[in-house]
Protein backbone atom coordinates (compact mmCIF):
# COMPACT_ATOMS: atom_id res chain seq x y z
CA UNK A 1 0.00 0.00 0.00
CA UNK A 2 1.67 3.28 -1.33
CA UNK A 3 1.89 5.48 1.60
CA UNK A 4 0.29 8.64 2.42
CA UNK A 5 1.78 12.29 2.13
CA UNK A 6 3.17 13.47 4.99
CA UNK A 7 1.36 16.79 4.92
CA UNK A 8 -1.83 15.25 4.40
CA UNK A 9 -1.60 13.44 7.68
CA UNK A 10 -0.70 15.99 9.51
CA UNK A 11 -3.43 17.97 8.17
CA UNK A 12 -1.32 21.27 6.87
CA UNK A 13 0.31 22.79 3.97
CA UNK A 14 3.39 22.16 2.01
CA UNK A 15 4.36 25.94 3.36
CA UNK A 16 3.43 25.36 6.76
CA UNK A 17 5.90 26.80 9.78
CA UNK A 18 7.54 24.46 12.23
CA UNK A 19 4.92 25.91 14.92
CA UNK A 20 1.96 24.98 12.96
CA UNK A 21 3.65 21.26 12.13
CA UNK A 22 4.22 20.65 16.21
CA UNK A 23 0.67 21.72 16.87
CA UNK A 24 -1.14 19.59 14.74
CA UNK A 25 0.83 16.60 15.35
CA UNK A 26 0.39 17.23 19.24
CA UNK A 27 -3.48 17.73 18.34
CA UNK A 28 -3.64 13.90 16.36
CA UNK A 29 -0.90 12.64 19.38
CA UNK A 30 -3.09 12.97 22.06
CA UNK A 31 -6.01 11.89 20.12
CA UNK A 32 -4.73 8.61 18.87
CA UNK A 33 -2.39 7.73 21.50
CA UNK A 34 -2.93 3.92 22.07
CA UNK A 35 -3.20 4.48 26.22
CA UNK A 36 -6.18 6.56 25.47
CA UNK A 37 -7.58 3.90 22.66
CA UNK A 38 -6.54 0.66 24.59
CA UNK A 39 -8.96 -1.25 22.17
CA UNK A 40 -8.38 0.57 18.98
CA UNK A 41 -5.90 -0.88 16.38
CA UNK A 42 -7.15 1.80 13.84
CA UNK A 43 -6.02 4.45 16.70
CA UNK A 44 -2.69 3.23 17.34
CA UNK A 45 -2.10 2.85 13.47
CA UNK A 46 -3.24 6.32 13.19
CA UNK A 47 -0.79 7.47 15.62
CA UNK A 48 2.33 5.80 14.35
CA UNK A 49 1.24 7.37 10.97
CA UNK A 50 1.62 10.80 12.69
CA UNK A 51 4.16 10.04 14.62
CA UNK A 52 6.49 9.22 11.47
CA UNK A 53 5.61 12.18 9.89
CA UNK A 54 6.42 14.35 12.47
CA UNK A 55 9.32 13.06 13.24
CA UNK A 56 10.29 13.47 9.11
CA UNK A 57 8.79 17.25 9.14
CA UNK A 58 10.26 18.96 11.96
CA UNK A 59 14.06 17.88 10.95
CA UNK A 60 15.01 20.55 8.70
CA UNK A 61 17.45 18.06 5.98
CA UNK A 62 14.81 15.28 5.96
CA UNK A 63 11.78 18.36 4.84
CA UNK A 64 13.87 18.97 2.42
CA UNK A 65 14.98 15.75 1.10
CA UNK A 66 10.99 15.02 1.40
CA UNK A 67 9.72 18.10 -0.51
CA UNK A 68 12.39 17.19 -3.11
CA UNK A 69 12.08 13.31 -3.70
CA UNK A 70 8.88 12.31 -1.37
CA UNK A 71 8.88 9.22 0.18
CA UNK A 72 12.28 7.94 -1.42
CA UNK A 73 14.35 10.67 -0.17
CA UNK A 74 13.44 9.75 3.79
CA UNK A 75 13.58 5.94 3.22
CA UNK A 76 16.60 3.93 2.88
CA UNK A 77 15.30 1.30 1.61
CA UNK A 78 13.58 3.04 -1.25
CA UNK A 79 17.42 3.43 -2.50
CA UNK A 80 16.48 7.21 -2.78
CA UNK A 81 18.79 10.03 -2.41
CA UNK A 82 19.13 10.29 1.26
CA UNK A 83 17.86 8.49 4.12
CA UNK A 84 18.09 9.30 7.54
CA UNK A 85 18.26 6.46 10.67
CA UNK A 86 17.46 7.48 14.13
CA UNK A 87 14.62 9.62 15.70
CA UNK A 88 15.49 12.82 14.52
CA UNK A 89 15.55 15.95 15.80
CA UNK A 90 11.66 15.99 16.74
CA UNK A 91 10.19 12.85 18.35
CA UNK A 92 7.37 12.95 20.45
CA UNK A 93 9.27 13.66 24.27
CA UNK A 94 10.27 17.03 21.57
CA UNK A 95 6.52 17.92 20.70
CA UNK A 96 5.56 17.02 24.50
CA UNK A 97 8.53 18.05 26.57
CA UNK A 98 7.43 21.68 26.61
CA UNK A 99 3.92 21.16 28.10
CA UNK A 100 4.51 18.83 30.55
CA UNK A 101 7.78 19.63 31.59
CA UNK A 102 6.37 22.85 32.69
CA UNK A 103 3.35 21.61 34.36
CA UNK A 104 5.34 18.41 35.77
CA UNK A 105 9.06 20.26 36.60
CA UNK A 106 10.48 18.33 34.13
CA UNK A 107 11.69 21.07 31.48
CA UNK A 108 15.55 20.81 31.85
CA UNK A 109 17.16 24.28 32.69
CA UNK A 110 14.47 26.09 31.86
CA UNK A 111 13.89 28.80 34.51
CA UNK A 112 17.17 28.51 36.22
CA UNK A 113 16.40 25.11 37.14
CA UNK A 114 18.43 22.30 35.92
CA UNK A 115 18.13 18.59 36.43
CA UNK A 116 21.62 17.96 36.55
CA UNK A 117 22.13 18.81 40.65
CA UNK A 118 19.92 18.29 43.62
CA UNK A 119 17.20 21.18 43.48
CA UNK A 120 17.45 23.87 45.97
CA UNK A 121 14.83 24.76 48.11
CA UNK A 122 14.13 28.18 50.79
CA UNK A 123 14.19 28.50 54.10
CA UNK A 124 10.64 28.47 55.39
CA UNK A 125 9.32 31.80 57.25
CA UNK A 126 8.78 31.84 60.87
CA UNK A 127 6.50 33.74 62.58
CA UNK A 128 6.99 35.44 66.46
CA UNK A 129 4.18 37.41 68.23
CA UNK A 130 4.96 39.84 70.10
CA UNK A 131 2.36 41.14 72.74
CA UNK A 132 2.93 44.91 73.52
CA UNK A 133 1.19 47.97 75.81
CA UNK A 134 -1.22 50.64 73.83
CA UNK A 135 2.16 52.75 74.63
CA UNK A 136 4.58 51.30 73.23
CA UNK A 137 2.48 51.03 70.31
CA UNK A 138 1.67 54.55 70.38
CA UNK A 139 5.66 55.93 70.88
CA UNK A 140 7.86 52.80 69.55
CA UNK A 141 10.72 51.09 71.22
CA UNK A 142 13.58 48.99 70.85
CA UNK A 143 13.25 45.37 72.61
CA UNK A 144 14.94 41.67 72.12
CA UNK A 145 13.58 38.28 71.60
CA UNK A 146 14.78 35.20 71.49
CA UNK A 147 14.04 33.26 68.34
CA UNK A 148 14.92 29.53 67.31
CA UNK A 149 17.81 29.00 65.33
CA UNK A 150 19.90 26.39 63.01
CA UNK A 151 23.67 26.26 63.12
CA UNK A 152 25.99 24.04 61.37
CA UNK A 153 27.29 21.08 63.60
CA UNK A 154 30.96 21.59 65.13
CA UNK A 155 31.77 17.73 65.05
CA UNK A 156 30.94 17.23 61.43
CA UNK A 157 31.28 20.60 60.11
CA UNK A 158 27.89 20.47 58.73
CA UNK A 159 28.23 17.64 56.77
CA UNK A 160 25.85 15.18 58.44
CA UNK A 161 28.49 12.46 58.78
CA UNK A 162 29.99 10.78 61.13
CA UNK A 163 33.70 12.08 61.53
CA UNK A 164 36.22 9.93 59.34
CA UNK A 165 33.43 9.22 56.84
CA UNK A 166 31.82 11.08 54.32
CA UNK A 167 27.95 11.53 52.16
CA UNK A 168 27.30 9.63 49.69
CA UNK A 169 25.46 9.40 46.46
CA UNK A 170 22.09 9.14 46.46
CA UNK A 171 21.72 5.24 44.69
CA UNK A 172 17.77 6.54 43.84
CA UNK A 173 18.65 9.73 42.20
CA UNK A 174 21.76 9.58 41.27
CA UNK A 175 22.59 12.54 42.92
CA UNK A 176 20.10 14.26 40.74
CA UNK A 177 17.75 14.94 44.13
CA UNK A 178 14.85 14.41 41.52
CA UNK A 179 13.57 10.91 40.04
CA UNK A 180 11.26 10.88 37.03
CA UNK A 181 8.15 8.34 37.08
CA UNK A 182 6.49 7.62 33.74
CA UNK A 183 2.70 6.46 32.84
CA UNK A 184 2.17 6.11 29.40
CA UNK A 185 3.23 8.87 27.80
CA UNK A 186 3.45 11.39 31.00
CA UNK A 187 6.34 11.91 32.50
CA UNK A 188 6.36 13.68 35.61
CA UNK A 189 9.49 14.66 38.01
CA UNK A 190 9.64 14.81 41.61
CA UNK A 191 12.05 14.91 44.76
CA UNK A 192 13.79 12.01 45.28
CA UNK A 193 12.64 9.91 48.45
CA UNK A 194 15.04 8.41 49.38
CA UNK A 195 17.77 11.47 50.00
CA UNK A 196 14.52 14.20 50.23
CA UNK A 197 16.31 16.14 47.28
CA UNK A 198 19.63 16.60 48.79
CA UNK A 199 21.22 14.02 45.97
CA UNK A 200 23.17 12.51 48.84
CA UNK A 201 22.67 9.93 51.62
CA UNK A 202 24.75 9.74 55.27
CA UNK A 203 25.59 5.64 55.26
CA UNK A 204 26.88 6.63 58.95
CA UNK A 205 25.56 9.58 61.08
CA UNK A 206 27.04 12.01 63.04
CA UNK A 207 25.75 10.85 66.60
CA UNK A 208 25.86 14.72 67.74
CA UNK A 209 23.35 15.68 65.06
CA UNK A 210 21.76 12.69 63.82
CA UNK A 211 22.62 13.21 60.17
CA UNK A 212 21.05 16.94 59.91
CA UNK A 213 24.60 18.75 59.70
CA UNK A 214 22.99 21.22 62.11
CA UNK A 215 21.82 21.84 65.34
CA UNK A 216 18.82 23.78 67.16
CA UNK A 217 19.62 26.37 69.24
CA UNK A 218 18.46 30.01 70.37
CA UNK A 219 19.39 33.47 69.35
CA UNK A 220 18.52 36.65 70.51
CA UNK A 221 17.37 39.37 68.04
CA UNK A 222 16.62 43.27 68.30
CA UNK A 223 13.76 44.47 67.06
CA UNK A 224 12.97 47.82 66.36
CA UNK A 225 8.90 48.51 66.86
CA UNK A 226 8.23 52.04 64.70
CA UNK A 227 5.68 54.59 66.85
CA UNK A 228 2.29 54.30 65.82
CA UNK A 229 1.80 50.45 64.75
CA UNK A 230 -1.20 48.72 65.40
CA UNK A 231 -2.52 45.32 66.56
CA UNK A 232 -2.05 42.44 63.69
CA UNK A 233 0.74 44.57 62.10
CA UNK A 234 3.67 42.29 60.92
CA UNK A 235 7.58 43.83 61.17
CA UNK A 236 10.00 41.24 59.01
CA UNK A 237 13.27 40.05 59.80
CA UNK A 238 14.72 38.99 56.73
CA UNK A 239 17.07 36.18 56.70
CA UNK A 240 16.11 34.96 60.50
CA UNK A 241 13.96 32.05 59.22
CA UNK A 242 14.41 28.21 59.13
CA UNK A 243 17.83 28.04 56.44
CA UNK A 244 17.35 26.60 53.24
CA UNK A 245 18.58 23.04 51.55
CA UNK A 246 21.52 22.45 49.30
CA UNK A 247 22.13 25.92 49.92
CA UNK A 248 19.18 27.64 49.31
CA UNK A 249 18.26 31.20 50.96
CA UNK A 250 16.62 30.93 54.23
CA UNK A 251 13.49 32.46 55.18
CA UNK A 252 12.28 35.32 56.73
CA UNK A 253 11.45 35.96 60.87
CA UNK A 254 8.13 37.81 61.26
CA UNK A 255 7.45 39.60 64.38
CA UNK A 256 3.63 39.98 64.33
CA UNK A 257 1.81 42.44 67.26
CA UNK A 258 -0.46 41.89 69.55
CA UNK A 259 -1.88 44.69 71.66
CA UNK A 260 -3.15 44.05 75.32
CA UNK A 261 -6.05 45.73 76.43
CA UNK A 262 -5.86 49.17 78.07
CA UNK A 263 -8.19 49.95 81.00
CA UNK A 264 -8.71 53.53 79.79
CA UNK A 265 -8.76 53.48 76.01
CA UNK A 266 -10.20 52.14 73.13
CA UNK A 267 -8.18 52.18 69.67
CA UNK A 268 -9.75 52.66 66.30
CA UNK A 269 -6.97 53.14 63.69
CA UNK A 270 -5.65 56.44 64.72
CA UNK A 271 -8.36 57.43 66.85
CA UNK A 272 -8.84 56.84 70.36
CA UNK A 273 -11.78 57.02 72.44
CA UNK A 274 -12.68 56.54 76.37
CA UNK A 275 -15.52 56.77 78.45
CA UNK A 276 -15.58 60.26 80.77
CA UNK A 277 -17.55 59.88 83.85
CA UNK A 278 -18.79 62.91 85.53
CA UNK A 279 -21.10 63.66 88.42
CA UNK A 280 -24.74 65.07 88.38
CA UNK A 281 -23.76 67.95 89.29
CA UNK A 282 -20.75 68.93 87.02
CA UNK A 283 -23.20 67.58 84.18
CA UNK A 284 -25.65 70.19 85.31
CA UNK A 285 -23.50 73.02 85.91
CA UNK A 286 -20.66 72.69 83.63
CA UNK A 287 -17.17 73.40 84.20
CA UNK A 288 -13.37 72.54 83.30
CA UNK A 289 -12.43 69.02 83.64
CA UNK A 290 -9.16 67.45 83.19
CA UNK A 291 -8.66 64.14 81.08
CA UNK A 292 -5.80 61.57 80.21
CA UNK A 293 -4.17 61.72 77.30
CA UNK A 294 -1.20 59.19 76.00
CA UNK A 295 0.99 62.10 75.77
CA UNK A 296 -0.23 63.38 79.71
CA UNK A 297 -3.13 65.16 80.78
CA UNK A 298 -5.60 67.62 79.04
CA UNK A 299 -8.50 69.79 80.15
CA UNK A 300 -11.26 71.46 78.21
CA UNK A 301 -14.48 73.27 79.12
CA UNK A 302 -17.99 71.58 79.40
CA UNK A 303 -21.22 73.61 79.17
CA UNK A 304 -24.28 73.41 81.42
CA UNK A 305 -26.23 70.55 80.81
CA UNK A 306 -24.79 68.55 79.27
CA UNK A 307 -26.13 64.97 78.88
CA UNK A 308 -25.22 61.42 78.84
CA UNK A 309 -23.66 60.01 75.86
CA UNK A 310 -22.36 63.39 74.49
CA UNK A 311 -19.04 63.26 72.81
CA UNK A 312 -16.26 65.66 73.24
CA UNK A 313 -13.31 65.38 70.43
CA UNK A 314 -10.03 66.41 70.96
CA UNK A 315 -8.05 66.96 67.89
CA UNK A 316 -4.67 65.34 67.24
CA UNK A 317 -4.91 63.90 70.59
CA UNK A 318 -4.71 60.33 69.21
CA UNK A 319 -1.62 57.72 68.05
CA UNK A 320 0.27 58.86 64.58
CA UNK A 321 0.01 56.03 63.04
CA UNK A 322 3.16 54.39 60.99
CA UNK A 323 2.22 55.68 57.56
CA UNK A 324 0.09 58.92 58.50
CA UNK A 325 1.39 62.58 58.75
CA UNK A 326 -0.99 63.65 61.38
CA UNK A 327 -1.93 62.34 64.44
CA UNK A 328 -5.47 61.04 65.26
CA UNK A 329 -8.16 62.15 67.44
CA UNK A 330 -9.26 61.24 70.77
CA UNK A 331 -12.88 61.11 71.26
CA UNK A 332 -14.61 61.37 75.06
CA UNK A 333 -17.59 60.13 75.44
CA UNK A 334 -19.71 61.62 79.01
CA UNK A 335 -21.28 59.49 81.35
CA UNK A 336 -23.31 60.63 83.83
CA UNK A 337 -23.15 58.93 86.85
CA UNK A 338 -25.86 58.69 89.01
CA UNK A 339 -24.75 59.75 92.90
CA UNK A 340 -25.70 56.14 95.47
CA UNK A 341 -25.69 55.70 98.70
CA UNK A 342 -26.99 58.79 99.57
CA UNK A 343 -27.43 60.28 103.30
CA UNK A 344 -31.06 61.66 104.15
CA UNK A 345 -29.92 65.08 104.25
CA UNK A 346 -28.69 64.45 100.24
CA UNK A 347 -31.75 62.41 99.50
CA UNK A 348 -33.59 65.57 101.16
CA UNK A 349 -31.96 67.65 99.04
CA UNK A 350 -32.57 66.37 95.46
CA UNK A 351 -36.20 66.08 96.79
CA UNK A 352 -36.29 69.84 96.64
CA UNK A 353 -34.27 69.93 93.42
CA UNK A 354 -37.32 67.43 91.91
CA UNK A 355 -39.86 69.38 92.69
CA UNK A 356 -38.50 73.09 91.60
CA UNK A 357 -37.51 71.81 88.14
CA UNK A 358 -40.57 69.82 88.14
CA UNK A 359 -42.31 73.31 87.75
CA UNK A 360 -40.44 74.66 85.52
CA UNK A 361 -41.39 72.02 82.99
CA UNK A 362 -39.87 71.75 79.64
CA UNK A 363 -37.69 74.69 80.53
CA UNK A 364 -35.60 72.09 82.88
CA UNK A 365 -36.39 68.61 81.38
CA UNK A 366 -36.88 69.53 77.67
CA UNK A 367 -36.04 65.88 77.00
CA UNK A 368 -38.85 64.59 79.40
CA UNK A 369 -41.51 66.71 78.34
CA UNK A 370 -40.92 66.03 74.67
CA UNK A 371 -40.82 61.90 75.73
CA UNK A 372 -43.77 62.75 77.88
CA UNK A 373 -45.88 64.14 74.53
CA UNK A 374 -44.93 61.96 72.40
CA UNK A 375 -46.20 59.06 74.60
CA UNK A 376 -49.06 61.24 74.74
CA UNK A 377 -49.86 61.34 71.20
CA UNK A 378 -49.39 57.78 70.72
CA UNK A 379 -51.62 56.59 73.14
CA UNK A 380 -54.56 59.43 72.04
Amino acid sequence: MAKRDFYEILGVAKNASDDEIKKAYRKLAMKYHPDRNPDSKGSEDKFKEAKEAYEMLSDTQKREAYDRYGHAGVDPNMGGGGGFGGNGAGGFADAFGDIFGDIFGGGGARGGRSSGGPQVYRGADLRYNLEISLEQAAHGFDTTIRVPSWDACEVCDGSGAKPGTAPATCPTCGGHGQVRMQQGFFSIQQTCPKCHGTGKIIPTPCTTCSGAGRIKRNKTLEVKIPGGIDDGMRIRSSGNGEPGMNGGPPGDLYVEIHIKPHPVFQRDGDDLHCEMPISFSKAALGGEIEVPTLNGKASFTIPEGTQSGKTFRLRSKGIKGVRSGYAGDMFCHVVVETPVKLTERQKELLRDLEHLTAEGGAKHNPQSKSWKDKVKEFFE
